[in-house]
């Protein structure tokens, strides 16, 4: 493949495929002027996030390039986020393919379409909160119309735990107000529809 590629990467040593506990010395080479690796997510011995998060440590001059079939949210978003400078489905064009790794090799990200299309919605769909049950309680109650000191004297706490909670939801929500938290819980399904 790398021949083909006319790129260098790292290739499987025999008895040590996708094995980074027992690397071959050659592996510490790799920054010595073959810094693109393209390789799969699927290994024997070891996930592809895994190897790429090692490889970034111990060689953190190369540059990742994945090519696999893989394009779900527990594979493209772990690989990018460990380091992989691009994500290649495999039904991709051979030129694409060469594209892609010529770019890598320079230090630009790459991504097939379809994976494109996947992080952007993944970036611009709202993670759900994570809310306790004490911000729930709390957000519930101001929905309802209560004030800090009606909601500290429902739950019995103090005015200023009500604002300490206030906070952290108006964090976890991305807000700034009471109204835009209840607002954006109703529009998450965090809190019930209200008759």
């Amino acid at each position: 493949m790398n021949d083909v590629l006319g790129v260098a990467g790292l290739v499987d040593t025999p008895g040590h495929e996708g094995d980074l506990a027992h690397l071959p010395p050659e592996f510490g080479g790799i920054g010595l002027g073959h810094e693109t690796v393209l390789t799969d997510l699927r290994m024997p011995g070891l996930e592809g996030a895994e190897f790429i998060r090692l490889l970034a440590e111990r060689v953190p001059s190369a540059r990742v390039l994945v090519l696999t079939t893989y394009a779900g949210d527990n594979d493209v978003l772990p690989a990018l986020t460990a380091g992989a400078i691009g994500y290649l489905l495999k039904d991709s064009p051979r030129e694409e393919v060469f594209r892609a790794v010529r770019a890598a090799a320079v230090g630009e990200t790459v991504l097939s379409p379809a994976v494109a299309a996947h992080v952007l919605n993944r970036v611009r769909t709202p993670a759900p909160a994570d809310l306790s049950e004490r911000e729930r309680t709390v957000l519930d109650l101001v929905a309802r119309g209560c004030t800090n000191k009606e909601a500290a004297a429902a739950l019995f706490i103090s005015e200023t735990t009500v604002k300490t909670h206030l906070a952290h939801i108006y964090t976890k929500l991305g807000v700034s107000d009471r109204a835009a938290a209840v607002a954006a819980a109703y529009n998450r399904g965090l809190l019930p529809r209200q008759r």
